[in-house]
């Protein structure tokens, strides 16, 4: 295990040692750049006890050889790190159902252990989605469902006073999205119950719009799902800072592989109001 002066992982720091339940660190795979072993190897090997898990984003993994991908997930083990499949069985799921099963079985062959599921990309009923979710976990893999705070207005129910028993004519279906975070935290629950390990929320969705991130959405989703069982994606270092800041060092977070460490500083830092910036001046001050 390798010895940083100004860093411990103990019961008083401000997270454990690897596996960790939170404060985790998931690392995108460099699928932007030159997606070489050499790369990820000084990565796990300077920065490993860091690193959480591995995901291989929008099916970088499907355009590489299967021997080659296997090296990588041994390599990713080696170090403890999980290894994630990305969203890539959203794709899959559009050949039909069975070509999930296959997708899991390749999975479990290449080193994976845990499975995305895009829940806005694939529009799929509830039962649906909660049926995949089992047939991942009884595989032996992780299942990590990912939300965003925007639906389609037809998959809202409708809230309306009706007769008990009356037919309900179905909405037709509609472009529109609208917000509504009660449905994201009731679907997300539902998830969990159903024996999901995870629940992954895109943070871009929660700033696109004004440039601030959502406190009182994520302060929902938090309070009724549990720090432990909710993962944000931050594309942005300055989303991070503010995470890092509002909920502390044991909050989940999926960064490039190129903010490891300055997510590492902030986690190790007390990060009052008062706190200047490792990263700079924040404008995410809410």
């Amino acid at each position: 295990m390798a010895a940083y002066r100004w860093k411990s992982f103990n019961d008083d720091g401000d997270r454990p040692e690897k596996p960790r339940r939170y404060g985790v660190t998931e690392m995108k795979g460099p699928n932007y750049s030159l997606f070489s072993r050499g790369l990820l190897e000084d990565v796990f090997e300077s920065m490993g006890q860091f690193v959480d898990g591995l995901k291989l984003c929008d099916g970088s993994h499907t355009v590489m050889p299967k021997d080659y991908i296997k090296e990588v997930t041994d390599m990713a083990h080696k170090h403890n790190v999980y290894v994630s499949s990305g969203d890539w069985a959203d794709q899959m799921l559009r050949r039909g159902p069975s070509s999930l099963k296959e997708y899991i079985e390749e999975c479990k062959q290449l080193g994976f252990d845990s499975i995305e599921l895009d829940v806005a990309s694939l529009g799929l009923p509830e039962e649906t989605l909660l049926r995949y979710l089992r047939l991942i976990k009884s595989n032996g893999l992780r299942a990590k469902p990912q939300f965003s705070v925007k639906f389609n207005k037809s998959d809202i129910a409708f809230a309306g006073d009706r007769a008990f028993g009356a037919y309900v004519i179905p909405a037709p279906q509609t472009s529109e999205m609208v917000e509504d975070v009660d449905l994201l935290v009731r679907r997300a629950e539902r998830c969990l119950e159903a024996g999901a390990d995870m629940i992954m929320i895109n943070a871009d969705d929660l700033c696109r719009q004004a440039g601030l991130l959502r406190s009182d959405i994520v302060a929902k989703i938090v309070g009724r799902l549990g720090l432990e069982k909710t993962m944000f994606e931050a594309s942005n270092p300055k989303i991070s800072e503010w995470f890092v800041k509002r909920y502390g060092p044991k909050v989940n977070l999926i960064v490039d592989h190129s903010q490891v460490m300055d997510l590492e500083c902030l986690r190790g830092r007390n990060l009052g109001q008062n706190h200047s910036s490792v990263l700079g001046r924040s404008y995410f001050l809410l």
